[in-house]
């Protein structure tokens, strides 16, 4: 199959649905299909390369606020959507959605949204303006795309039944295809191994590990006020370290102010190596996020065989609860703390037996191998076969 991927931006720091459409487009070039992006990213220096597996199409900049119109990137889809077999589009609120939507619509090219998380009523309570200013576009526009994609696609079930909350007029063909990531190619074994030679400061005692961008969606106000008040009960539970890019510095700044710091290390951005190895050395995952449609980095803990901490807003946490491969609680300070506690009073042969949990739970249900293949044949089973058209 011919399959082109429909995102805003490609660029990995824009958030995980840029990430897994990364994997995902790989993993599709590695099973024989040929993959290409198109995006409204600015054009790369002379030179780079996005993928060698693949072509990305940097279309933009876009413009018009928010909704990021571009020109050039309509006339584009308008040209070249009749190459593909099928269109994936990343998702909702955006010109690239409502522009290829249209596009393949006019000539007649199936194509799929994959919502990620962003029909979550949440959205809607947090921002009310922007609900105001959504639901006019919804009728306008938004609607349209998804009840006219051959499927609108969902990365669980918790998605697929918070979608059917946001909006009244609601008329979709509904599919959970799921969502993964990868692992790394050392054992849990390997990772804390080498984090062991050369361990930075802030890992010499045990520690929770906090490890997403730092906004007000990820709750980590609630996490770091349970952990001040347990820390302030029991000196001797394990450090707290908060690690990611700073999306949001006034709110960091609003934490580290209202909050005692006693044990807790903020240390930046993990990448590579270094962040599967603290991710591997660390006692749980803890993430007591307010909205989070997959929470990439819950599978990739779990993917390390370490358990997780995290709220029911967590989109997977049914599986996670299921499982016994960490621990659930609601996104409030006081049921942080409860979770912080419960972790803390739990054996030692108890703690393994989570992580003995955590890895198999993520390859039956979050390996991104297995679930592209998922949605790899949800598409071939319900698009036809055509002959390919080349453009420029």
């Amino acid at each position: 199959m011919k399959i082109l991927h429909v995102i805003t931006s490609i660029d990995p720091k824009t958030g995980g649905t840029a990430e897994a459409v990364i994997r995902s487009a790989q993993i599709m070039c590695e099973l024989g299909h040929a993959v290409e992006v198109a995006s409204i990213d600015a054009p790369l220096h002379d030179g780079a390369v996005d993928s060698p597996l693949w072509i990305t199409h940097r279309l933009g900049p876009g413009g018009l606020g928010s909704f990021n119109y571009s020109k050039t990137y309509q006339q584009w889809c308008d040209k070249n959507v009749t190459r593909f077999d099928a269109v994936i589009i990343h998702g909702l609120w955006q010109h690239t959605g409502f522009a290829a939507s249209n596009a393949c619509k006019n000539k007649n090219v199936p194509y799929f949204v994959f919502t990620h998380g962003m029909l979550d009523p949440w959205f809607n309570t947090t921002y009310p303006l922007k609900k105001i200013k959504k639901n006019l576009y919804w009728r306008w526009g938004e609607y349209r795309v998804l009840r006219d994609a051959r499927a609108v696609l969902f990365t669980c079930e918790e998605e697929r039944y918070l979608a059917r909350e946001s909006f009244k007029i609601y008329e979709v063909n509904e599919a959970v295809v799921g969502l993964g990531t990868v692992c790394p190619n050392q054992s849990r074994e390997q990772l804390r191994h080498d984090f062991e030679l050369n361990r930075p400061n802030w890992a010499k005692r045990p520690y929770f590990l906090f490890l997403s961008r730092i906004q007000e969606k990820k709750g980590l106000d609630l996490l770091v006020q349970a952990y001040a008040k347990l820390k302030a009960k029991q000196s001797d539970i394990p450090n707290l370290v908060i690690a990611g890019p700073d999306s949001q510095p006034s709110y960091s700044q609003s934490i580290k102010e209202a909050n005692s710091q006693d044990g807790i290390s903020w240390v930046g951005s993990l990448q590579g190596d270094l962040k599967w190895q603290s991710l591997a050395f660390a006692e749980a995952m803890a993430l007591i996020s307010h909205q989070e449609n997959f929470g990439i980095v819950v599978a990739e803990a779990l993917a390390v065989g370490t358990p997780v901490l995290i709220s029911n807003k967590v989109n997977i946490w049914r599986e996670v609860d299921q499982m016994h491969a960490g621990m659930v609680c609601n996104d409030t300070t006081e049921d942080a703390y409860t979770i912080l506690s419960k972790w803390c009073a739990l054996s030692e042969s108890e703690k393994s037996t989570m992580q003995r949990n955590a890895e198999p739970l993520f390859q039956e249900h979050f390996d991104m191998r297995k679930t592209t293949q998922k949605l790899v044949r949800h598409i071939q089973q319900v698009i036809p076969t055509k002959p390919h058209t080349e453009c420029v």
